[in-house]
Formats: C-alpha cells, structure tokens, sequence
C-alpha cells in the first residue's frame, strides 16, 4: 500500500465517459468513450483502503485478491496486476464489463464515501494485459490421457474447460449454438459485451488444448449416454433456460416473445447471422415486463432496432437511491441504478403489474407513455394490440395488492417477457440418462458437485439456478477441482466455492 492516505485526498469517484445517447444509439458498439485507462485511473486505484479484512474480498464468490490488483494498478504494474487476477478469474473481461460488482457494495469506504472502482480496475487490468500481450496460452505441462465432455459453452462451462486443460485433461465443449459463449454470446447485447472479447478467450482456450465442437445438441446429436461412455467424466453446464411465463388471458395472442428469443435475434442480426425467430421492434409499440438487467438490454435493443417507443413495466417500487436500513453492509443493497439504456428512452413505470394481453379496438386503449395515440392502430385480431395493467401495493395477505380503479390499456404491438428463468432444460437428460433434481427443477449435486450418476457433474446455473456471471465462472472453477480430483485422486486446483454457498443477497 502506497499511499495510506489515498482515500483521504481521493474522495470522488469516476466514472467512465458514454458516448453521446443520439450517437451510440445508431450502432451496437460499446456505449462508452473511453477505456478503463485514464489519466485518473492510478488515483482512484490509490483510494484502495488495504483494509485488514478486505470484505470486498468475502463479497466476491471468485475471491479475487482485490487490494493486491488495486495497488498494483496504483503502480501500473500491469504484468503483476493481470498475474494477481487471472489467479482467481478466467474472464476478468466479462466480469469487469457485466457483473453487477458484489466487491463493491461491500467495500469498506464504502460505508462513507463512494466504494473502490474495482471493477473499473478488472477491466483495465485485462485490457492491458492484451495490449501488451501478457495474456499468453497455458497448455499442460503433461496429459492425464483422461476425457472430459463439458456441455454448455457458457461462463461455468468454459471456466471449468479451461481449468480441466489447463491440469492436463482432454476436453470437449459441446454448444448447440452456432457459436462459442453461451448466454455471453447472443443473449448479452454487443453495446455491452463485444464478441470478439470472446473471440480472443476460445482462441486462447484452443492454444492451450480445448477442443470446441459446435451445433452439437447433446439428447439430439449425441444422446446422453452415449456421451458418458465416450468420456471419462461428464460436466453438465447448460444454463437455466426454461423461462418464467405468464399464465395471462390472450397469452396466445402473436407478438408476445420471452426476451431471450428477442436478444439473441439482435445480436444474431449484427454478425450477420440468420435469426431464429426473426423477431424486430422497428416502429412498433414495445412493452418489457420485468425491469431487471435484461428487461434494460431490451429496452436499450428496441431502441437501437427503431421502436416506436418502449414501456418497461416493474412490479417492484422504484429502488431507493441509498442503501436500505434492511440491507446493511456490507451485503448487497437494492439501490437504483440508471443503466446506459435507461438514458437512451424509454418509460419505466413502477409498482403495476400486468393483467391481460389484448387486441382491443383503438378506442378502448388510454396511452399513458407516449404521445402516440393518433398513431395507435389496432391490429387485426390475434396479434397483440395492447396489454391491461393495474397498480398494486404492498399487501396484508400476500406481497402485492391490485388497486382498483387503476386499470387501464396500453399499446403494444410487441410484448417481451422478462421476469427470470425457472430451471434447466432436463428433458432430453431425463429421458437418456436420468439424474435426480432439486426441488426448484434444476440438476441436484453433493459438495463435490456429482449427480446421481457416477462421474457425471454440473455447475453454473444447471444446479445453481438463475444467478450471476461471477457466480457461474466460480462454479466452473471449483467443479473443475471436484472432477480433477474424481479422475486422479487429488487435485492442485482451487475451489473457491461448495454449492450450497449462497451470497448475502442477491440482486434482482
């Protein structure tokens, strides 16, 4: 530690330049102006406490040696810096770019002044690394002749392929996709993760030995037992991806979609690849049900593809823009947080919930988020012309209460459903080579991450359920070390976490 009074003279906190709204909306690159490399990049570094508990530490699942990297970036000693990080994370470039920064909120300047930019720091730390070509192929010393197949290209997948390699393994990724990534590759829009950072990790992944083998659907392409006869172990890594519906009057209507058919169209669309379902906002009415991450990703894509306007509805209250009294520190703090796509349009409308689908006549619908009731057509029955809403309230007997009276229509000639995931897609494994599952649906595990069946394991949000990228490369690396020590008896690789561990909180 440098400077002990860093975060005395430092008391601000930057953040990087966007670019501007009119400009960044007519393209899918990256939002910012500026890299994570500035002048003042060192400064804030130095405001790094090296508190004698680090709980930025504890409140990262990867335990990443945050007041080691923040000083080393305080020195711009870049090597050593990406050295210290890439111990603990296989893609800092994700995590620094999409994580939600759990370090963060429970840094402990936080509790007075704005917290460390550690995630700011991950992603310089890794852009300079690549630039001045520290990131080198880690092939194995020597092979096990053992087999691996990891199904699901993902981040827990490709964290626990790249681990398995690395410790001399043979192995196959298996994605039913066209290509390598998983939910990183197309349900991630490009103005938030661009692909070629993706690009240059599997390339970096074949160096050192892993093997990729695309538009394979592991229970169509290759059954399920075939695969766990061809290897010697089995890691199931397919995501949650069963969406939450809404079991809602004129459901069947068309133009209602889950948000990761649209995502991934969009992204599809800018690399020049078919799109599945061929779905587009251009010049109609959007409404997003759900305003988490994603239901912001589609507002920021709707906007980019030409939408008329774009609603996103949340049953939630607007965040409080402070931390809460019931999330104390350093646990994770629901508190309101403009994204980028929030600055570029679009109309938030808290605390309502969503009451039926409908193709009503024009007359019937009272536009409340834009000025374009003139411009409000119907459209011909059995395509969704608007969708009814109603404020709730907190409830005596239940979490919300309908408010009557508030009932009213909104147009929306495309509807996009975003209110989570409920579990794996089991079918095709239940049918081949069963497993047994949790009561939530997803793929039960011990503590060394195994199934019911012998030498077949799944990390990330296959037995986890629906979390967070940081969480997913956490359990990739420790499944790693579960199956690395099923094959040879012992293992040298780290285990960062068990699977019954669970963060503070959650955020939504």
């Amino acid at each position: 530690m440098g400077d002990p009074r860093g975060f005395l003279k430092v008391r601000t906190r930057r953040e990087l330049a966007e670019r501007p709204v009119e400009e960044r909306i007519k393209d899918w690159l990256d939002v910012h102006a500026e890299s994570g490399l500035q002048p003042w990049t060192t400064q804030q570094a130095a405001r790094c406490m090296d508190c004698g508990t680090p709980f930025c530490m504890s409140g990262c699942p990867l335990g990443n040696l945050i007041p080691e990297f923040n000083d080393l970036v305080r020195q711009e000693k870049w090597e050593d810096a990406y050295n210290r990080l890439s111990m603990t994370n296989n893609f800092p470039e994700v995590t620094g770019r999409i994580c939600p920064a759990l370090c963060e909120q429970a840094c402990v300047l936080g509790i007075h002044q704005p917290p460390t930019m550690i995630k700011n720091d991950e992603e310089t730390i890794i852009d300079q690394a690549w630039a001045l070509d520290y990131v080198k192929p880690m092939p194995p010393e020597r092979l096990t002749d053992m087999t691996v197949a990891v199904v699901g290209s993902g981040p827990s997948g490709l964290a626990c392929a790249q681990q398995l390699t690395r410790a001399g393994h043979t192995v196959v990724v298996y994605e039913r996709d066209d290509a390598i990534g998983g939910l990183m590759r197309y349900g991630i829009p490009n103005f938030k993760l661009d692909k070629r950072l993706l690009d240059r990790r599997v390339k970096q992944m074949e160096a050192e030995g892993t093997r990729f083998r695309t538009n394979i659907e592991i229970g169509k392409d290759i059954s399920w037992d075939e695969l766990r006869d061809r290897y010697d172990a089995v890691v199931v890594a397919i995501g949650s991806t069963v969406p939450r519906d809404m079991k809602l009057p004129g459901r069947e209507l068309d133009g209602i979609h889950f948000a990761m058919e649209f995502l991934p169209d969009a992204t599809r669309r800018v690399y020049g690849v078919e799109p599945v379902h061929d779905i587009t906002a251009k010049d109609k009415h959007v409404v997003v049900i759900g305003g988490g991450d994603t239901g912001s990703d589609c507002l920021g894509t709707a906007i980019r593809q030409g939408a008329k306007d774009v609603t996103v509805l949340q049953i939630m209250p607007k965040e409080p823009s402070s931390r809460p009294d019931n999330s104390p520190w350093p646990t994770y703090a629901r508190t309101y947080q403009k994204t980028s796509s929030m600055e570029e349009g679009g109309t938030y409308l808290y605390n309502v919930d969503s009451v039926e689908f409908e193709d009503a006549d024009a007359d019937k619908v009272t536009v409340e988020n834009s000025a374009t009731a003139s411009a409000f057509i119907a459209d011909e029955r059995g395509h969704v012309t608007g969708l009814k809403i109603v404020d709730v309230a907190p409830g005596e007997n239940g979490p919300f209460t309908r408010q009557p009276g508030t009932e009213r229509v909104i147009p929306a000639d495309l509807v996009l459903i975003s209110v989570g995931f409920l579990h794996p897609d089991t079918s095709s494994i239940m049918e081949q080579m069963p497993v047994e599952l949790d009561k939530r649906g997803n793929v039960a595990r011990n503590d060394d991450f195994a199934t019911s069946q012998d030498g077949v394991f799944v990390c990330g949000d296959a037995g986890r359920g629906q979390s967070l990228v940081v969480w997913a490369i956490s359990e990739g690396r420790s499944c790693a070390a579960a199956v690395d020590r099923y094959l040879t008896g012992s293992t040298e690789l780290p285990a960062p976490i068990v699977p019954t561990q669970r963060p503070m909180m959650l955020p939504r």
